[in-house]
């Protein structure tokens, strides 16, 4: 496949991804959170046996089919609760932006357990996105403290969730890399994240559906970004070019927030827009601390 078009199809992935926040919303006020968490993992596994295939387990390493099973079914229990249990549309896209801490924390535990090469300049990445994060909490009011312990205090349950999410999906990318030896389990992980779902649907009382066109819509539209979205980033990283992709990838918190508040009807502040921006360049700068330091290095060496 030509570099252009799987890079462009990276691309893509990216942009269903961004759909993510609103979708799985949009999909809750109809399904509830656990039920529409189980439907969009049921349908996404589904498209996923259709594009990626079942691997084939008995290939794969048993630390990355225990460990890798584990940190991903828990990461995407925590996205999906996290955004289902929201009060409103505009906490739903608060939430998500919690869960974007993921890039900069990922580089962070590379760079702590990986022994990564870096620079200095990571130290301001993170800063700066924590500081993103903290204003986005911070309502209309942009870094009030008041303000940010309110939000919180007002849904713990998602914010908690999504903020341990953005841990445990660091920790995926690092151990998986290590362990996984190039095997590709995201059909697995899937099916058992559905699985999970539908137990915990099942065990505890749950709210009545509440039906209309535009929640089977939405269902439709968040397995699809959620299969076809892995299944076209395949294909990016494996024939694109990794370094757009990669840099790409650090502007979904702000695409994502674009698409949500439109999905949602939110009005989102001068404030909010101010804090996503610092979590996408601070992310973008911890990644560009270690690309530096890469470059660098081989300047060095063919000098």
């Amino acid at each position: 496949m030509p570099q252009k078009k799987a890079t462009l199809i990276g691309l893509i992935a990216i942009l269903l991804w961004s759909a993510i926040v609103g979708l799985i919303k949009s999909v809750s006020d109809g399904f509830g959170a656990i039920g529409g968490a189980a439907l969009i993992y049921t349908c996404s596994a589904v498209l996923l046996l259709f594009t990626v295939g079942f691997p084939k387990i008995r290939t794969f390493p048993r630390s990355y089919l225990i460990l890798g099973s584990v940190l991903f079914v828990c990461y995407e229990l925590c996205l999906s609760l996290s955004l289902g249990f929201t009060h409103s549309g505009r906490q739903a896209i608060e939430v998500g932006m919690v869960n974007y801490l993921w890039p900069s924390m990922t580089i962070l535990l590379a760079v702590i357990v990986n022994r990564q090469k870096t620079s200095l300049f990571i130290i301001p990445g993170i800063l700066l996105a924590v500081v993103g994060i903290a204003r986005v909490l911070g309502g209309d009011q942009g870094f009030s403290l008041n303000e940010m312990i309110n939000n919180v205090m007002d849904n713990p349950l998602s914010y908690g969730l999504a903020f341990s999410g953005a841990v445990i999906w660091a920790i995926y990318c690092v151990v998986t890399k290590i362990i996984a030896q190039g095997n590709n389990g995201i059909t697995l992980f899937f099916i058992l994240t559905a699985l999970t779902l539908w137990i915990k649907f099942l065990i505890a009382p749950q709210p009545e559906f509440i039906l209309s066109w535009q929640v089977w819509v939405s269902l439709g539209l968040a397995a699809i970004a959620m299969g076809f979205g892995y299944a076209a980033w395949n294909i990016g990283i494996l024939h694109g070019n990794v370094t757009v992709l990669a840099a790409a990838s650090y502007f979904i918190p702000i695409i994502s927030a674009v698409l949500a508040a439109f999905m949602l009807d939110s009005h989102l502040t001068l404030a909010f827009w101010q804090g996503t921006a610092m979590v996408s360049l601070g992310s973008l700068i911890c990644w560009w601390s270690t690309r530096v330091v890469v470059t660098k290095r081989l300047s060095d060496e063919v000098a």
